[in-house]
C-alpha cells in the first residue's frame, strides 16, 4: 500500500494553480475502470458538485500545502484498507 496522505490534506497538482483538499482515498472511476489514489475538491470552496471533484494519483502532486490529521484510528483504517485492497483489487475491474 502506498503512503497515502490523510483526508483533509491540501495539495497542489503539477501544472495547476488551484489547490485541492483530499476528501477520499482509493476511489474507483467506474467509467474508466481505474482506481485513483485520491478524490479532491477545490480549496477553499470545498464540495461544489460532483462535476467539480477531481480524481488523481500521488505522483500528480507537486506540493503538499497542508498534511491532514492523523492518529491511531487512521492507522487501523489504513491496515484494514490494505487487507481489503489486496483481497479485492482483482475483482474491482
Amino acid at each position: 500500500m502506498k503512503d497515502l496522505l490523510p483526508v483533509g490534506s491540501i495539495v497542489l497538482l503539477k501544472d495547476a494553480t488551484k489547490k485541492l483538499m483530499i476528501i477520499g482515498i482509493l476511489q474507483v472511476n467506474q467509467k474508466e475502470k481505474k482506481m485513483y489514489d485520491y478524490l479532491g475538491v477545490p480549496y477553499p470552496e470545498g464540495f461544489i458538485s460532483t462535476d467539480k471533484n477531481f480524481l488523481f494519483d500521488h505522483e500528480d502532486i507537486n506540493d503538499v500545502i497542508f498534511y491532514g490529521y492523523t492518529n491511531s484510528e487512521r492507522e487501523v483504517f489504513l491496515n484494514a484498507l490494505d487487507i481489503l485492497y489486496n483481497q479485492t483489487k482483482k475483482e474491482v475491474f
